[in-house]
């Protein structure tokens, strides 16, 4: 017949490591609304970047569109010599 496997562990070192990891996992879910809202507010603030990066670009697409008729209309490229 087989020898018993004997397991000497105090009950009292098992449960007080538990319960450090029910606190510790207590800790980071305290901390994890706050870390979703910031998240949130992240995500709004890079759309409201990237919508202002587009206008940006459409205010400077017209700017030299404008320049370069104006530049045309005084220098009269247009015009045949």
């Amino acid at each position: 017949m087989s020898n018993p496997i004997i397991i000497e562990t105090d009950l009292k070192d098992i449960l007080a490591k538990l319960d450090n990891r029910l606190e510790r996992i207590e800790t980071k879910l305290e901390v994890l609304p706050k870390i979703e809202d910031e998240v949130s507010q992240l995500k709004e603030d890079v759309k409201d970047l990237k919508e202002r990066s587009t206008a940006q670009i459409w205010a400077l697409i017209v700017t030299v569109m404008g320049a370069t008729v104006a530049a045309i209309i005084k220098f009269g490229f247009l015009t045949k010599t």
